[in-house]
């Protein structure tokens, strides 16, 4: 991990926390977690799930922004779950390789269909709306996110 702090955002995408029938848990788990790892959190958001809900707040949120944004929720199998539908409409171009690092953390990763992916100077990665599962799935990138973001930005040409 880097010395130096870098920005990061969290989306969480759930029916239950519009309505107030759900805590947004992961949406904290996952704040807490980019803080303790050098990641200075400057929003966090809800929205409902589905596609449009879902490309509208990242589009939102990576307008102007230079950073990280992770969604948690909407990347498993119920009708709702458009969270990587929402992704793929505002990414620019994919990065399979995060993705499929963050699935293989456990074997319930596997149930994920979230995608990793760029837009404009920010990278966008979707995890599940469980806590431990946001948490794990964040964890097993979060080593390679910084230098990441340098590349993005064109900021490390040490390759």
């Amino acid at each position: 991990m880097s010395d130096e702090t870098q920005p990061a955002k969290v989306l969480t995408c759930s029916d239950g926390v519009i309505h107030g029938t759900r805590e947004d848990k992961s949406g904290e788990a996952l704040a807490d977690f980019l803080a303790a790892n050098g990641f200075e959190v400057v929003e966090r958001r809800v929205t409902a799930d589905g596609t449009e809900n879902v490309a509208t707040a990242l589009t939102e949120m990576s307008d102007g922004f230079a950073g990280l944004i992770v969604s948690t929720g909407g990347t498993g199998f119920a009708p709702r779950d458009q969270t990587p539908e929402g992704t793929r409409a505002v990414i620019e171009r994919e990065a399979p390789g995060l993705a499929e690092a963050m699935r293989l953390c456990n074997p319930l990763g596997r149930l994920s269909r979230g995608v990793a992916g760029v837009r404009g100077d920010a990278i966008i990665v979707n995890t599940p709306g469980s806590t431990k599962g946001c948490v794990e799935q964040l964890e097993a990138v979060v080593d390679v996110l910084p230098h990441a973001l340098r590349l993005l930005w064109d900021a490390d040409n040490s390759h």
